[in-house]
């Protein structure tokens, strides 16, 4: 069954953009710290110590007490944990190929199809091919870009429209951070075992690298993934799609500044195309909630 939560005056929509630009921040400075240990170590362990060290600080933090949760909630959250693993696992592939600004456009694909689907609106077929015309810039002939890159860039994109969905529903099964929690736990417990025979061994020779990890824990799976939750409680997937359009610009901004990574005039303007589709998809939903305003109560 669904577990409602209930709202003080502060948990409403309005607050929804903060905490958004907040989780993007963070998510993206996490990209810019693991990536800028792959010298030392490659995406697959920082993946993989990413969701070992959220689970268990979370675990510690909220104590799930197991034999309360249902077999639907167990469903819901090892659902998610599976998206987990596999979206974390694609995107820091991804980083390792292309620059954080340019996979962050990619990623963001997932979710801006997700809100054009759900939208169910001819109109969003101009902003589906405004976002295409983006993919085609980067992803052609002549773009510079790791073939290898673009094809983990689309499987991230995919992970996390259904780590979305996923999410939004194991939020509002759960009344706390247990979900939360055993989702993370769940995906470490797929993907450490995973890690641990490809990057043991160098984690063991380097174990400062574990500080890395707890760091990339921290800034791009803890904050961003409580954020997220906290957010699709009080907002609709559509709505937390089109709050993404951000995330490409504040990754480009991000790389430039903490790993001097350069974007061309062709991947920028690839970049611009698919951030105004989702302000094109933002334009649409925000018209139609002045159209059919919500009743009081």
């Amino acid at each position: 069954m669904t577990v409602k939560i209930p709202r003080g005056p502060w948990q409403g929509a309005a607050t929804a953009p903060a905490l958004m630009l907040a989780q993007i921040v963070s998510l993206r400075a996490g990209s810019a710290v693991a990536k800028d240990a792959y010298g030392a170590v490659g995406p697959t362990a920082l993946a993989g110590m990413r969701l070992f060290f959220s689970a268990a600080i979370l675990w510690v933090l909220v104590r799930p007490r197991l034999r309360e949760v249902t077999a639907v909630q167990w469903r819901a959250a090892i659902s998610l944990g599976l998206v987990f693993a596999a979206m974390n696992l694609a995107y820091f592939q991804t980083i390792s190929r292309l620059p954080i600004g340019v996979a962050a456009t990619l990623e963001l694909l997932g979710p801006l199809t997700l809100s054009i689907v759900l939208s169910r609106r001819l109109e969003h077929l101009a902003v589906a091919l405004l976002a295409l015309v983006g993919v085609l810039l980067l992803a052609t002939p002549g773009a510079s870009l790791s073939a290898a890159g673009l094809l983990l860039g689309g499987a991230a994109a995919l992970c996390r429209a259904g780590y979305v969905v996923i999410s939004q529903r194991v939020g509002r099964l759960f009344p706390d951070w247990t979900g939360l929690t055993l989702g993370l736990a769940s995906g470490a417990c797929v993907l450490t075992p995973f890690t641990a025979v490809t990057d043991g061994g160098t984690v063991v020779a380097h174990p400062a690298l574990l500080g890395t990890g707890l760091m990339v824990a921290l800034l791009s799976s803890l904050i961003p993934y409580s954020l997220d939750m906290t957010v699709l409680r009080r907002i609709d997937v559509r709505a937390f799609g089109v709050l993404l359009a951000l995330s490409p610009a504040v990754a480009a901004g991000v790389g430039f500044v903490l790993l001097h990574e350069q974007l061309t005039a062709r991947q920028l303007c690839a970049m611009a195309l698919v951030r105004q589709a989702r302000l094109g998809c933002r334009c649409r939903l925000d018209l139609r909630r002045q159209a059919h305003p919500r009743r009081p109560g």
